[in-house]
């Protein structure tokens, strides 16, 4: 049996640019590390319904251990700390098709 894979959804609020710009430079190196894959990376978009933030991204991963592993990498956790900065929203790892 193919494990499933893993997903990462956020939808954000970038409130300060130039510290989000350095979350993106930073991250690159845990999303390289774990294979990564962009879905979805800050695309044209409509609110139908309610607000999701004005910056969208959904990555892929092999499986849900690894998109988990990524996160909980040091690579990304000195990465988010310029997320968490620059930025405010919903963050969520899924397991998916």
């Amino acid at each position: 049996m193919t494990a499933k894979k893993g997903y990462w959804i956020a939808l954000i609020d970038v409130r300060d640019q130039e510290i989000y710009k350095k979350y993106i430079e930073a991250n690159a190196k845990a999303f390289a590390k774990y294979g990564a894959r962009f879905v979805v990376r800050a695309g044209r978009y409509e609110n139908p319904e309610t607000p999701t933030g004005n910056r969208h991204v959904v990555v892929e991963f092999d499986s849900y251990d690894t998109a988990v592993a990524c996160y909980q990498s040091p690579e990304y956790q000195e990465a988010s700390k310029y997320r968490l900065a620059g930025s405010t929203g919903h963050f969520v790892i899924v397991e998916g098709a």
